[in-house]
């Protein structure tokens, strides 16, 4: 081996170090990448995957010009080749150049559907982010389109890839450490800002305010909408039960192995923090009926947590002992005393120093992202199902939004998965598909036989 043959095998040894030890694993899995929604989440789902595997981020999406040249810089700095991505205003135009193989998408959620069917539809496999969708029928045809392309898509429901909850299910659930599970309760105790709230006001020269809105109601800008604060408007996606609910309803099903619910019953209203802009339910209940066990969640976003340990998780009731979990850790508390069992999430910030530094990345999800992006590029690699395939995100997703709408109608829902219809509730069926805003056309629903 000559100087130059040595000096190039040691810059790829340090490259192949610097993706953790994973590089082996995901060697041939250098993928062209593209993301559409470069902001909070985007860039946490899209950085913890280069650090996966040598993909090549090669375009970006994003209608905020500066979020969207944020991004561009972040990735060029982290990325192994070191290139610029493209940049793209419409994801309509990325999407026609039919050369990526996994696109992400982190929009709004008003904004999840029509990105996704693009993408499979130009041949591309696809991370998209949780709840699929706004409405029911949305989802149908998120589901559709991936089965009828066949490409791989991972819903960002990461607590099936958190390792400490994974332990949790092997080790206590399936060795039948609670005995008979008689109940389940999911919950969020966050409470909500209360602050000022800004006036509605011309949007900025770098946002364009129209395709953000999209298929949405179009209202005014207001600095609380975008970024992030958009999860407060019922107009973009389905409040705190389909904003935290869903990742705490799929972690359920996933743990127990559960299916659709099969009624799903909900109430509650803005009843505390009223006279503010934003639209979604401060407190709210919802029972997903499996049949022979309840799953119940619960949201107030005023007031205090019963667990300050436990703000948002999992509740596990059965007959010889409890489990709490959460994205922070799990305990498992005996019924005959025994001392509780308690396990930390192991945040890796030794293997991935960069996550000390990066900002608004929540280093406690760090491992549970990666560990999703390593399940899905397994499963392009297979072209086998995910851990958190589109449909259990449709099922999950589903259920949220029956919660709301059985909030809105006053009445329980009953649940035909088979048909995805409500059974004899036609007005509850008329919800299933939001209105659209022109020129934007709602998807076609899933066919069901």
């Amino acid at each position: 081996m000559n100087r130059r043959q040595f000096i190039q095998a040691g810059a790829a040894g340090l490259a192949l170090a610097s993706l953790g030890g994973y590089a082996a694993e995901f060697a041939d899995q250098k993928k062209r990448v593209g993301l559409i929604g470069c902001g909070w989440y985007g860039k946490s789902d899209l950085l913890r995957l280069i650090q996966v595997a040598p993909v090549e981020v090669v375009s970006l999406c994003d209608v905020d010009k500066q979020m969207l040249a944020g991004a561009a810089e972040i990735v060029a700095a982290r990325q192994a080749s070191r290139k610029a991505p493209r940049t793209y205003h419409d994801y309509r135009e990325m999407l026609r150049e039919k050369d990526l193989e996994i696109v992400l998408i982190a929009t709004p959620d008003h904004w999840h559907a029509l990105p996704m069917i693009a993408a499979v539809e130009a041949g591309a496999d696809v991370y998209v982010q949780k709840p699929i969708s706004v409405d029911v029928v949305e989802g149908q045809a998120m589901l559709a389109a991936a089965r009828k392309h066949k490409r791989v898509v991972q819903v960002g429901t990461q607590r099936r890839s958190t390792p400490h909850l994974i332990e949790a299910r092997d080790a206590i659930l399936r060795e039948g450490k609670l005995g008979k599970i008689g109940l389940v309760e999911i919950y969020s105790y966050y409470g909500g800002g209360a602050g000022t709230e800004p006036e509605d006001s011309a949007p900025p020269d770098y946002l364009d305010w129209e395709m953000w809105t999209g298929p949405a109601p179009l209202r005014p800008y207001n600095r609380m909408k975008h970024p992030r604060g958009w999860r407060s408007f019922m107009e973009y996606g389905n409040g705190t039960v389909g904003d935290l609910c869903i990742h705490m309803l799929d972690a359920a099903r996933w743990m127990l192995g559960l299916g659709a619910p099969r009624t799903v019953s909900s109430a509650g209203g803005i009843f505390v923090r009223q006279g503010r802009k934003a639209n979604i339910a401060d407190t709210q209940t919802a029972i997903f009926d499996f049949g022979d066990l309840q799953v119940v969640w619960q949201h107030r976003r005023w007031g205090q947590s019963p667990d300050p340990r436990y703000p948002w998780g999992i509740t596990f009731w059965g007959e010889k002992g409890h489990l709490k979990a959460s994205i922070n850790s799990y305990t498992f508390v005996p019924a005959d005393n025994r001392p509780p069992l308690h396990r930390e999430v192991t945040m890796e910030l030794e293997q991935y120093p960069e996550d000390r530094e990066e900002k608004e990345l929540e280093k406690q999800v760090a491992p549970a992202i990666r560990g999703h992006m390593k399940d899905f590029l397994a499963a392009i690699a297979t072209r086998g199902k995910p851990v958190a395939d589109i449909e259990q995100g449709y099922i999950s997703t589903t259920a949220c939004i029956l919660a709301n709408l059985s909030m809105k109608l006053g009445r329980s829902l009953a649940w035909d998965a088979a048909r995805g219809r409500v059974v004899g509730d036609e007005e509850a069926n008329g919800l299933l598909a939001r209105p659209y805003r022109a020129p934007w056309e709602h998807p076609e629903p899933l066919k069901f036989s």
